[in-house]
C-alpha cells in the first residue's frame, strides 16, 4: 500500500516527478460538504505528458478532487501547485471541461461562440473577434468533428455532440494541462471514440491529460496512468501497476461493478 501511494506521479521511486515539475500535484487536500469528508488528506502529482484516469465508487470524491484543486470548491485544508507555482497563477496553461449535467444548456448561444470562449484571453476586454479567432475557434471544432454545426444553438445538439463542443472549447484555449470531469458519460460510441483520439493526441503533443473515468471496462485501452481514490487515496501509478484486482477491491470493496474491467493484474 506504502509503495502504491508512493508512486502517485506513476514512476517508480527514486525516478518520482518533483512537485515543481509537476503539472498538476496536490498535498494533504481534505473537502467537506457536511460533517463526512467527501475528500479526506488526499496527496497527488501527476507526471507530465501522461493520460491520467481518475476512478473510484460513486460519491468517492473524484469529481470534487478535480473541483477543489481549481478552487471551484472550497477545500477545508490541503495545497494545490502547477508546475510548482501556486495554481491560480497557472490558470492559462490549465483547460477544464465540466460534467455536462452541471451546465445550462438552454443559455441561447451558438456553437461557434461556446468555442470562441475558449480565446478569451486572446480576445481582450472588448471581446474584438477577428479572422484568426474565427479560424481558430473553426479548427478546434474540426478536431472533434463540429465544424458543420458552427452556427447551431448549443441546446439543439445532442449529449455527445454538447460534450464535443465543450472539448473544442478547452482545444482552444491552447492549454498544457487538460482536466476533465467525466467526458464519455452519456455519449455515443462515436463521440466517445472521437474523443479518446483527441485526447491522445494532446497526450502525444506533450499535454497532461486527467479524466474522471467510469467505465473500467476501458481503462487500459484509453489510458497509460490511474490514480484510484475512495475518499482517501488508494493506489496510482501505471496502469499496468496500479490497476489491478486488489486495488479496485480496496477502491471499491463490494460495490465492485459486474462488468468485465479488462485486462487487471
Amino acid at each position: 500500500m506504502q509503495l502504491e501511494l508512493a508512486r502517485l506521479d506513476g514512476q517508480a521511486p527514486g525516478a518520482a516527478t518533483a512537485p515543481q515539475d509537476s503539472p498538476l500535484a496536490i498535498r494533504g487536500l481534505t473537502v467537506s460538504y457536511g460533517e463526512k469528508p467527501a475528500v479526506f488528506s488526499v496527496d497527488a502529482t501527476f507526471r507530465p505528458g501522461s493520460m491520467t484516469a481518475i476512478i473510484g465508487p460513486n460519491g468517492a470524491g473524484k469529481s470534487t478532487l478535480l473541483k477543489s484543486a481549481l478552487g471551484i470548491v472550497t477545500p477545508l485544508s490541503g495545497q494545490v501547485t502547477s508546475w510548482g507555482r501556486p495554481l491560480n497563477s497557472q490558470r492559462h496553461r490549465i483547460a477544464y471541461v465540466p460534467q455536462r449535467a452541471s451546465v445550462d444548456w438552454d443559455f441561447p448561444t451558438r456553437v461557434l461562440d461556446v468555442v470562441l470562449m475558449g480565446l478569451y484571453r486572446d480576445l481582450g476586454l472588448l471581446g474584438r473577434v477577428r479572422t484568426r479567432h474565427l479560424e481558430k475557434a473553426m479548427s478546434c471544432l474540426s478536431r472533434v468533428g463540429m465544424e458543420g454545426f458552427a452556427d447551431r444553438q448549443i441546446g439543439q445538439l445532442s449529449g455527445g455532440q454538447q460534450q464535443r463542443v465543450f472539448l473544442a472549447r478547452a482545444l482552444a484555449q491552447g492549454a498544457d494541462l487538460y482536466l476533465l470531469d467525466e467526458p464519455l458519460a452519456g455519449v455515443d460510441a462515436a463521440t466517445e471514440k472521437a474523443i479518446i483520439a483527441v485526447l491522445k493526441e494532446l497526450r502525444a503533443s506533450g499535454c497532461t491529460v486527467i479524466a474522471v473515468h467510469h467505465d473500467l471496462a476501458t481503462v487500459t485501452d484509453y489510458f497509460d496512468h490511474v490514480f484510484l481514490i475512495n475518499t482517501t487515496a488508494i493506489a496510482a501509478g501505471p496502469v499496468a501497476e496500479a490497476f489491478t484486482a486488489a486495488n479496485l477491491h480496496r477502491a471499491y470493496g463490494g460495490r465492485l461493478a459486474q462488468t468485465p474491467v479488462g485486462t487487471v493484474a
